[in-house]
């Protein structure tokens, strides 16, 4: 009993102390805990656009070409207005500021291998610049997240081993 007497006569005038400290260190604490989540979500959601990008690529590479006549098919805007319909409902909504980027590459040089290109663009806000900004640090406001990815055309010969460069079709679609 005298030990308990004597450890109660030291912390005698701490009363509030420990309340202190808390309230001191749990703003901290939960900082410290969220910048992982933060981060964390920034890669799921870049992880996303990749997939989305590469699914998209996917569709394009099979989808018939609607344009040109019977002896040479080509791609056509309503081709790449096929890819971003499938495209968009798979986008994070995360995202502002959302982008679309569908290329065919096809016909130059001559019997080349016929390439679909999709990119997938958007900005994401990190909380943890939000509070850094409170204490005065200049940080940007968004991370632009780009993602893209290349598939090849279906029905080629096995031979073509050189891409295409020239773009027949190009269409940048914003906001969407």
């Amino acid at each position: 009993m005298g030990i308990l007497f004597e450890v109660h006569a030291v912390f005698k005038g701490a009363k509030g102390q420990s309340i202190v400290e808390i309230s001191l260190i749990t703003p901290l604490l939960l900082v410290a805990l969220y910048i992982p989540v933060d981060f964390g979500i920034a890669f799921f959601v870049s992880n996303i656009a990749g997939t989305a990008a590469r699914d998209a690529a996917r569709i394009g590479s099979e989808i018939g070409k609607s344009g040109g006549n019977e002896d040479n098919r080509n791609f056509t805007t309503s081709d790449a207005a096929t890819v971003r319909d499938a495209l968009v409902p798979n986008l994070p909504e995360y995202f502002s500021n959302r982008s679309i980027t569908v290329k065919f590459y096809e016909d130059t040089p001559a019997n080349c291998l016929e390439v679909v290109e999709v990119t997938v663009a958007g900005d994401y806000s990190f909380f943890f610049y939000k509070i850094l900004r409170l204490f005065g640090s200049t940080v940007p406001n968004q991370v632009t997240i780009l993602r893209s990815a290349q598939m090849p055309y279906r029905y080629q010969p096995y031979g073509n081993e050189t891409r295409c460069t020239g773009t027949s079709i190009n269409v940048i679609y914003e906001d969407v």
